[in-house]
Order: structure tokens, then sequence, then C-alpha cells
């Protein structure tokens, strides 16, 4: 049996099976066993002598693997992989995998729920009559509007497809263009500034990169319709958040929804004094049938990396 390292608190919570298809795989999987994230301090308190680490939002650099060299393959609980110095991973020779695909429906659906909830204020009255408060906002609609996706990958695909559920027009950028996909969809090709201008929904569904990092800044805010929501359940720093408060703030954009922060797990106070945004705590991918899939997907990559299976 190898010892692997398994940082995320869900794994396994709602699939046992997956400690069986460890013990088949020969791992003998670490877990946190709280319901907190550990910080790295408690994740290098398991680290010596493992040969795998299966990691979630924890930064992973030359120092740690230098620190722990016994560790020969990573495998990403998910999909994105910004926390991870890839070349640093190449030049020791620790490969790196992700769970492709595990948890897109999952987000799309988180993604496209909290657009719905920012554009008719379902938190805003949720809130209200819990304070005995009553009263109405007359709010714009869903159905028929413009939705603009940045990023048709897997999860930019299944928002599309909710899009198109409620008679939206789909506006997408993707620099890696799937036609055939597009085609079936009915997905409009289109230049992020013809998104920026035209569309009344922008789902950021793109991985973080030093070409989009604050790809959403004040000139493409500005390029906006002050009726727009924005919902970025990607990555934090896509979307420059200085930008997006001040436009918040001064009713220059309606409405926001934001999954991810620059700085997680400590959100700046600022954000909760705002009543037309909606926060969770990097949650979206998060569903039952994600977390079985990105627990069995990463570590049959893990195994299959280190050679334990075909």
């Amino acid at each position: 049996m190898v010892k692997v390292v398994i940082t995320p608190r869900t794994f396994g919570y709602n699939d046992p099976g997956v400690f069986d298809l460890c013990r088949e795989y020969g791992i003998e999987p670490v877990t946190n066993p709280t319901n907190q994230r550990w910080n790295m301090d408690e994740v290098k308190a398991h680290l010596d002598g493992a040969v795998g680490l299966v990691f979630g939002t924890e930064p992973i650099d030359g120092a740690l693997l230098d620190e722990f060299p016994t560790i020969k393959a990573i495998s990403k609980y998910g999909v994105g992989i910004d926390n991870v110095d890839v070349k640093a991973c190449e030049e020791r020779g620790v490969k790196v995998s992700r769970a492709f695909g595990a948890n897109s429906v999952a987000v799309a659906d988180f993604a496209f729920g909290v657009a719905l909830a920012c554009v008719r204020k379902i938190a805003f009255y949720d809130d209200m009559v819990r304070k005995d408060g009553w009263g109405v906002v007359t709010t714009p609609d869903i159905s028929g509007k413009t939705m603009g996706i940045l990023g048709l990958g897997a999860i930019g695909k299944v928002v599309a497809k909710r899009a198109k559920g409620f008679d939206m027009k789909v506006l997408a950028y993707d620099p890696f263009w799937d036609a055939d996909y597009a085609e079936e969809y009915g997905i409009i090709k289109a230049e992020p500034e013809t998104i920026f201008r035209e569309a009344d929904f922008i789902n950021v569904h793109m991985p973080l990169t030093p070409e989009t990092k604050d790809f959403i800044g004040e000139k493409e805010i500005a390029m906006m319709k002050p009726t727009v929501v924005i919902v970025n359940c990607a990555r934090g720093g896509i979307v420059n958040e200085d930008a997006l408060y001040q436009a918040l703030v001064e009713k220059r954009v309606y409405a926001a929804g934001m999954d991810v922060f620059v700085s997680e797990p400590k959100v700046d106070q600022r954000w909760k004094e705002l009543d037309n945004v909606i926060l969770s705590p990097h949650a979206a991918g998060q569903s039952d049938l994600a977390v079985k899939n990105m627990g069995r997907g990463s570590v049959t990559n893990i195994a299959r990396d280190l050679g334990l299976i075909d």
C-alpha cells in the first residue's frame, strides 16, 4: 500500500465505496476528517512518506515538492490548476492530473441558479421577510434575454444548454471553439467586446491565466448595460474586484454573483454590505454527484500516474 494524502474535506462523504477503490488500487488514503479546510501547516503535517497528493485549493509549488521529495504525483479534486506551479512539477518529474468534467454540471447549474437569483432578487426577498419586512421590487426578466458566456468549455456548454431552455440568445467566447456543439445548440460565436456590449447576463467560465487575469475590469464594465448581471463561478481574479465593487455601488451593474474571490477563504467585508451581490464560498462544484465524480476521478488519476493501474 502506498500513502496518498487527500486534503478536500468532502472526499468520500457520500461515497464510502471510494475507499474500497483506494484499497483495490493499493492506496492508503490519509484524509481530512474535519469539516474545516486544512491550512498548509496541517497539510504538511501529513505528507511525510506520501507518494501522492489529492488536493483542492492548496498552493502547490517547488518549495513544497522539495520539502517532500517522495511525492511523485498530484491529482486535482476538480479541474482548475491555477494554484499549481506546473513547471516546477515538470522539472521534478511530478505528474499532474485533474478530474475533467467531474463537476461541470454542478457548477453550471449553480451558476445559472445564481444568475436567476440575482436578477429576481431571491436572496434580497428572503432576507427582507426574515427581518419582518414585506414589499416587492419590479425586476428584469431572464427569459428571452441574452446570455454571454466567457469560456465555452465543459461548464460553459452546460450553461448554454440551460440558457436555451429559458429561450435566451446565447453569445459565447472561447479561443478553442467547438463549432459542432455551437451549431447544435444555436450558440453564436462572439468576441468579448460584443458580449460586454450586448449581453444581459455574463457568466465567467474560463481558467485563470496571465491572459485572463482582470479580463473584466473598469474598461470592460463601462461597455456593459447598467442592467447587466455578472456571475463568476470560475476563479477569483478574472473579474477585477475593485472595478466590480465600484460598479455595483454606483448601480452601473445591476447585480453580481461571486462564488470565487482573489483572497479565499477570507472575504473582504465590503462585499457583505451590498444588497445587489450574492456571495458563496467556492461551493458551486459541491453537489452529490460532483463530489462522487471528483473523488473517484482524482483517485483513479493518481493511481494511474503512480503506475498502480494501467
